[in-house]
């Protein structure tokens, strides 16, 4: 099947979310510099995210380049998940002073992510057992920091009326059905 041409808004910027394009970003956002006599590398994302505050968002937001080349060639929902993931790693953990930057740059999100789009891309349609373990891992995670809240409520509640004295119990549910009856 021959695609017609790219025409519109997307024909000025498809140089962008070419591979090798995206291979360039991804080197000078994770690899582009070597430490001298070792092979640890890093990129501008890890000197960004030196600047307190806002580098983390910044690096965040250039890192976001390779997730959106994924969903306009067609990578699955579930390698976008992974890749939004990978992101919110980085700089949710990089936001930490120091440790969170020295994180950040032994992470590589831009690294994984370019990964994970040329292996979708060479094997389309086809998820790992990883992805989808990936996928519920986060999916729990998500359960248990939206249960956490509801949680310390429910037992800040138990200890407010655990102290409350009988009568003071009595005249609150008295309150409550005269409201609700109302």
């Amino acid at each position: 099947m021959i695609l017609p041409p790219i025409t519109g808004r997307w024909e000025r910027g498809v140089w962008l979310f070419r591979d090798e394009t995206l291979r360039q970003l991804e080197v000078l956002l994770d690899e582009a510099f070597r430490i001298p006599g070792t092979d640890f590398r890093f990129g501008i994302d890890g000197i960004i995210g030196l600047i307190p505050g806002l580098g983390d968002v910044l690096a965040g937001l250039l890192s976001l380049i390779i997730p959106i080349a994924a969903w306009i060639r067609g990578v699955p929902y579930v390698t976008l998940i992974r890749m939004a993931v990978n992101i919110a790693i980085g700089v949710l953990v990089g936001a930490i002073p120091l440790l969170g930057d020295i994180f950040d740059v032994a992470w590589k999100a831009n690294r994984r992510n370019y990964l994970l789009l040329q292996r979708h891309l060479h094997e389309p349609r086809r998820h790992t057992w990883r992805d989808w373990c990936f996928l519920l891992l986060l999916l729990c995670a998500l359960g248990v920091v939206f249960a956490i809240p509801i949680l310390i409520v429910a037992w800040l509640l138990a200890l407010l009326f655990e102290g409350l004295q009988p009568s003071a119990v009595a005249a609150f549910h008295v309150t409550i059905n005269s409201s609700v009856g109302a």
